[in-house]
């Protein structure tokens, strides 16, 4: 029983070290998001948000929409995680999710945030979520193709391991940046005025279909069974950081619309 014991003990403590160490777009990811969007809310914003959420950060409640995943409670927001959608077409001309997608998930945010007969706890919760989605949407594997679930069912190596080419995206090459949130947002791209008013101009449908332009070349940058490594984090890094910047500013943008 005490080998038994020390088996579990051992077992347990594994699990959660391959979990801290393998941070992801749900976590360090989204978290620089939220880091990065405090920075352009205005006065007001930060004040009604930090109201709303008890003084919480953005970056804080970044991953609440992953978080609740596992609860059998919030399955229907499921489908709001991400667009499926051919390579060669835009978000007006594709079909749609019955069940919902990225831009019904974010609107119906938007909508329960502005009604006054919302609750505040409702408010809460849809505002956690729609930090969470706006991220998702700016992850070039969440605008992707249907039939490999955005790149899940895309076998290939990371430095040897086994993985697929949604989870380099979403956490592999983040991961092996090895930056924390904070560091990741304080290292974002300086951007003059005129660079962040063309960012945060355009809807939500134009933001997805910006993003999907960098779906298409996500899936012209492996084959099945490859072994990513140094030269694929020196191609296409660039492309996380920049969408993370983007993702941060128009989040901001959303926020300072709505408050």
């Amino acid at each position: 029983m005490k080998n038994l014991g020390c088996i579990l003990v051992a077992f347990v403590f594994g699990i959660f070290m391959m979990q801290a160490s393998n941070p992801d777009w749900g976590s360090t990811g989204h978290r620089t998001v939220g880091q990065i969007a405090e920075g352009y809310l205005k006065g007001k914003t930060k004040r009604k948000i930090e109201k709303l959420l008890d003084g919480k950060s953005l970056a804080l409640v970044a991953t609440f929409g992953d978080d609740i995943k596992s609860d059998k409670r919030y399955k229907e927001f499921y489908t709001w995680h991400y667009i499926n959608m051919p390579l060669d077409m835009d978000y007006q001309n594709s079909e749609k999710n019955p069940e919902g997608d990225l831009i019904t998930g974010i609107e119906k945010c938007k909508s329960v945030i502005l009604d006054e007969n919302s609750s505040n706890e409702d408010k809460v919760f849809y505002l956690k979520l729609m930090v969470h989605f706006m991220g998702d949407l700016h992850q070039p594997m969440h605008i992707g193709r249907k039939e490999d679930k955005g790149g899940n069912a895309i076998d290939v190596k990371w430095f040897g391991s086994n993985t697929n080419l949604h989870s380099v995206w979403d956490s592999k090459m983040i991961g092996q940046f090895d930056m924390s949130f904070t560091e990741l947002a304080e290292n974002a791209g300086k951007l003059n005025k005129e660079q962040v008013k063309k960012i945060e101009s355009g809807t939500l449908v134009d933001w997805v279909n910006d993003t999907h332009k960098f779906s298409v070349e996500v899936y012209g940058t492996a084959v099945q069974d490859e072994n990513l490594s140094y030269e694929y984090m020196y191609k296409y890094f660039g492309i996380t950081q920049s969408q993370l910047q983007k993702a941060g500013i128009r989040l901001a943008k959303v926020l300072n619309d709505l408050f």
